[in-house]
């Protein structure tokens, strides 16, 4: 095997986190159209499963009943719970906090691929470079503000967003191999969708045809669903398989980043030095953990 085709998927999940980075700007924009959280998430992931099925349903595959509550756990962990319970969090504690708590993710993957899986373990070199981008990447969500104001209910629950995509990465290294990745994908936004709607039973689905037919609002929602979800999801899910997970984790490093550089092209908000000195630490980082 050539190192070929191992670049290529570090250029994937490269251009999967750099998607991802952009998408919190673009939920901000459909907020400000009077859009809820759960509202993106559900029009998200429905799009997406739309636009999946043709290509998932040229060959049907099927799960034994063990593999179809992964992937339900899957699509709960990855998909609904994850999302609400990041984005409900931004409305208990800043932004700053949220971001910061949420990108501890790989952190969190590391421990528990270290306890469960003896070739998942990280090497020294890994361990530091892993180290580096992560002091970056805090740089990078500072921005040059250096106070975190404490907010208990909306820290837990940025906390449980990083744990629960910890589940999500535990549970697609479980069954990753046994299935083609965009099988696993249409599965996670089935279950996705289907777990989302008990939410609407509390706070019904209320937007209206006026606010879909801005060509802002269903621009980054197509944006959302079709390149931040169904092809963001396949090609994570595939490079996850491919690098391992602690690896591929890794790259969520590089969310903070993308988002500030959106922010700034998009809506004028400004990078600081400090945000710099991060963002030069998180590809340092990154470099010492993958270079041979």
């Amino acid at each position: 095997m050539t190192k070929y085709p191992e670049y290529k998927y570090h250029l994937a999940a490269l251009f999967t986190v750099t998607v991802w980075g952009a998408t919190f700007v673009s939920t901000k924009v459909l907020i400000a159209n009077s859009l809820t959280p759960a509202e993106i998430f559900l029009l998200r992931f429905a799009t997406a499963y739309v636009c999946i099925w043709p290509f998932a349903a040229r060959r049907m595959w099927a799960a034994n009943l063990r593999d179809e509550l992964l992937l339900a756990a899957a699509g709960l962990s990855g998909g609904s719970l994850y999302f609400l319970t990041e984005n409900i969090a931004l409305e208990y504690a800043p932004a700053s906090n949220v971001s910061l708590i949420v990108c501890t993710a790989p952190v969190w993957t590391a421990v528990a691929m270290s306890l469960f899986y003896r070739g998942e373990r990280m090497s020294r070199r890994q361990l530091a470079g892993s180290a580096l981008a992560f002091a970056g990447m805090v740089l990078v969500v500072l921005n040059g503000h250096f106070v975190l104001n404490l907010s208990p209910r909306g820290d837990m629950l940025a906390l449980s967003a990083a744990l629960l995509w910890m589940v999500y990465s535990l549970v697609i290294k479980r069954i990753g191999g046994r299935y083609p990745a965009i099988f696993i994908t249409r599965k996670v936004f089935f279950y996705g969708l289907l777990t989302i709607l008990p939410f609407f039973a509390f706070r019904p689905f209320a937007v209206e045809w006026e606010v879909l037919a801005r060509p802002v609002v269903w621009g980054n929602l197509l944006f959302l669903g079709v390149i931040a979800s169904m092809l963001c999801y396949v090609l994570w899910n595939a490079v996850m398989h491919r690098l391992g997970t602690v690896r591929t984790t890794n790259y969520i490093y590089f969310n903070p980043l993308v988002t500030i550089l959106v922010a700034a092209l998009c809506i004028g908000e400004r990078i600081t030095l400090a945000a710099l000195a991060g963002a030069a630490l998180i590809l340092y980082g990154m470099w010492r953990a993958e270079r041979a």
